[in-house]
């Protein structure tokens, strides 16, 4: 086990990568174990993650599907979508009542998790209003989640003319994170698709009322909705 990365931060991550909306999508022909995509996730190594594996499994927290891949038990699911949603509602607190920005509450909301347990979440959700979405645009409410997920799709995978909205900010690459808000790419801002050229790394975006160029891996993590 690396250190410093608990159960609950690595079911948070299989979680991520379970859904179809999943941040981490595989490139090219194949897809790469899933002890890989943890590992490059949580920057541990291969051998840390794969290790954490085998003690999920051992607590009946994820099982192996026909293929070997790593599935979420019904208590693994559980689990990670409390760990899930007290992030989310952790987040809200640090930018309404304290001040910080989206990216900074992502960053202190990883830390701060162990901190709350569950009546204490509950409790600052009550306080917050009941808030719907985190800072960054993912619903706190794993459910809404994972029903909106069929209305959104990734900006990089719009063809050229498509013009939407955008929803979500991919959120486990943190200097990925920080550059969004910087570029002012955040919830519902509207843009349109201008031309994609994935051999260049470069999708053209109208924003604001100008042109701008983005990275293909950027372009994948603004999860949008087509107009």
């Amino acid at each position: 086990m690396a250190q410093g990365h608990s159960v609950d931060e690595y079911l948070e991550t299989i979680y991520f990568l379970a859904f179809p909306i999943g941040e981490y999508t595989p490139r090219g022909a194949g897809s790469p174990p899933l002890a890989s995509r943890v590992a490059e996730m949580l920057h541990v190594s291969r051998a840390s993650a794969g290790e954490m594996l085998k003690r999920l499994e051992a607590e009946g927290l994820i099982e192996r599907g026909a293929r070997k891949e790593a599935l979420l038990t019904d208590t693994g699911r559980e689990r990670a979508e409390r760990v899930v949603r007290k992030h989310r509602i952790i987040e809200r607190l640090l930018t309404d009542f304290m001040g910080y920005t989206g990216y900074e509450a992502h960053e202190r909301a990883d830390e701060l998790g162990d901190t709350f347990d569950d009546e204490m979440v509950a409790r600052i959700d009550e306080k917050l209003g009941h808030p719907e979405r985190c800072p960054h645009g993912w619903p706190v409410d794993p459910q809404v989640e994972q029903a909106e997920n069929l209305e959104l799709a990734p900006l990089a995978a719009l063809e050229p003319g498509t013009k939407a909205t955008i929803v979500r900010l991919a959120e486990h690459d943190g200097v990925l994170l920080h550059w969004f808000y910087d570029q002012g790419l955040v919830p519902g801002t509207s843009i349109v698709v201008r031309a994609t050229q994935p051999a260049a790394d470069e999708v053209t975006i109208g924003l604001n009322g100008g042109e701008r160029s983005i990275s293909v891996k950027a372009a994948a993590g603004l999860f949008v909705k087509p107009a």
